[in-house]
């Protein structure tokens, strides 16, 4: 199965391991609990973009009545959920049909609508200029091989003005054997593309296809698609030994598009 991973399937490859990985009750595939949304709606919340730091609350708008938010690559009703609890009109955007039935199914739950799109975001993005105020996109594009196009593709479909939450994997991690993280193994960037050696250390069906980025990737290439930084912070892993030495392995950043 390897030999047959291209660029023109490689998301169908994500797609079938992240739908495996929430039948076996994956953390990040875990819908938010009706408790959580009841308390979200009276303005208690807590929002992931990477593993264990909540998003601080002065990166969101005081009053989301109204705005539009497009939860990109961020199925699985964690995040969502609550943006509509706090009053947005909510847009999510995935390709995994299991993140996305999530998606549906605490909405009907709660009683809210969203709009759900299926579609892969190495594309230009379903959406029209000026789409949205917010575009939410936890730690996800480590499952896309260029990142630079979906910072361009951001902007365009943002309002001046408009906020754009990442959650981004700094690459780090993918240096490391798999799952001791004693020994630097791999050189990066980690791309199973072009790379035999890194595509013989996943596997397709459990792993799906990864990518590393630098940070000329995520944060540059932010800047270079005409956003300005706000702010940022780092995270761990939340777990295992570069968790133990205290390694940051993931970035958070805040951008605008200028008015």
């Amino acid at each position: 199965m390897t030999d047959a991973i291209t660029r023109d399937n490689y998301a169908d490859a994500n797609a079938r391991a992240i739908d495996g990985w929430n039948a076996d009750g994956w953390e990040w595939g875990t819908p938010i609990s009706h408790e959580d949304y009841l308390r979200a709606c009276q303005g208690d919340w807590e929002m992931l973009l990477t593993p264990t730091k909540p998003v601080p609350h002065e990166w969101c708008p005081a009053d989301m009545t109204g705005l539009r938010v497009l939860g990109l690559a961020c199925g699985g009703a964690q995040q969502m959920p609550i943006f509509a609890a706090l009053g947005a009109v909510c847009t999510v955007l995935d390709y995994t049909p299991s993140q996305l039935e999530s998606e549906r199914m605490v909405a009907q739950r709660e009683g809210y609508e969203i709009e759900i799109v299926r579609a892969d975001m190495s594309k230009p993005l379903p959406f029209e200029d000026a789409s949205f105020d917010m575009i939410f996109h936890p730690v996800s594009n480590c499952y896309i091989e260029e990142v630079k196009p979906l910072w361009l593709e951001c902007n365009r479909i943002l309002k001046p003005g408009g906020r754009l939450l990442a959650g981004l994997d700094n690459g780090f991690g993918y240096v490391f054997d798999y799952p001791d993280e004693e020994r630097a193994i791999y050189g990066l960037p980690f791309n199973p593309l072009v790379n035999p050696e890194h595509m013989a250390a996943l596997d397709p069906v459990e792993d799906g296809i990864q990518f590393s980025h630098t940070l000329e990737d995520q944060i540059r290439g932010q800047l270079q698609a005409g956003f300005q930084l706000v702010d940022c912070y780092e995270d761990t892993y939340g777990e295992g030994r570069l968790y133990e030495m205290n390694i940051p392995t993931f970035w958070a950043t805040y951008a605008v598009k200028p008015l």
